[in-house]
């Protein structure tokens, strides 16, 4: 029995020892494998606590959805609506929203190409909490990129406050641009009535590059600024006042940007020569 007994005890003993030196053999493995990794040239361990990477704030608004910001700050008085797509149609709707079922701003805005005239405007977002919407009004296949900021935001120029005309109420006006102008400001204001107007670009008759159908409850506290892209020539801004008479606005339309290396001499058609050779 003490022979038996002392076997018994000598194989518990091996036993322990290996139960005892195996798991620490396995973390010294573990251990090596992460230094391993860990001094991999050009690899971050960082993970979610590191830096982000600078990325484009702009949201893709796919056909059909909508996407909202929101400021809760009232020191935010005003931001800028930024679309654009890859080149396809741009279709959406914009309100200003103030307060359960208070809309006092939307627009409806159109444009043939939003890679080449992106839709830039400045919404008024005085006492806040203020959300912007937009919703994508448009088919799945056409989706649109969207950016409303608080910072930087556009402001009109000293001879956009400076030329403003009275547009009365179902009358509007037009302003023709030189082919050397790039883009325009257009500014609208009333005298503390609604401004129901609609904006729209041409670029040949009847052609609508863009067009901005816009409400707003009060112009004198929320007026309307936007930037439009004119490239190319025969661009012409039409501003109509769609509300009754007793509902005048002023507008302002004048160059915001003009390309200096354009030749303003230049003959429409290029250097095409009617008629065949120029020879003959």
């Amino acid at each position: 029995m003490t022979r038996l007994t002392m076997m018994l005890a000598g194989a518990g003993v091996a036993s322990g020892l290996m139960v005892g030196t195996a798991p620490a053999a396995r973390t010294s493995a573990v251990q090596m494998q992460v230094a391993g990794v860990a001094a991999a040239p050009g690899l971050d361990m960082r993970g979610s606590t590191g830096n982000p990477l600078a990325a484009d704030s702009s949201i893709l608004v796919q056909g059909g959805s909508l996407r909202t910001w929101s400021y809760r700050s009232p020191s935010v008085e005003q931001v800028q609506v930024v679309l654009s797509t890859e080149g396809r149609p741009l279709d959406a709707d914009i309100e200003l929203w103030q307060g359960p079922d208070n809309t006092p701003c939307k627009m409806r805005v159109y444009v043939e190409n939003g890679q080449l005239r992106p839709f830039s405007a400045v919404v008024e977002t005085p006492r806040g909490p203020n959300t912007i919407a937009i919703r994508n009004i448009g088919q799945i296949e056409f989706p649109f990129a969207a950016n409303v900021v608080a910072e930087d935001v556009d402001a009109p120029s000293a001879e956009c406050l400076d030329t403003r005309m009275t547009i009365q109420g179902g009358a509007l006006r037009t302003y023709p641009f030189d082919p050397t102008v790039d883009s325009v400001q257009v500014l609208l204001k009333t005298d503390g009535r609604p401004l129901n107007a609609r904006i729209e670009l041409l670029q040949g008759p009847n052609n609508n590059k863009q067009v901005i159908e816009l409400y707003t409850e009060d112009g004198l506290d929320r007026p309307f600024f936007c930037i439009l892209e004119t490239p190319g020539s025969g661009n012409v801004v039409r501003v109509v006042n769609t509300a009754p008479v007793e509902f005048p606005m002023t507008a302002s339309v004048v160059p915001n940007s003009i390309n200096q290396a354009l030749d303003s001499t230049a003959v429409l058609g290029g250097d095409v020569v009617l008629g065949g050779d120029s020879g003959w």
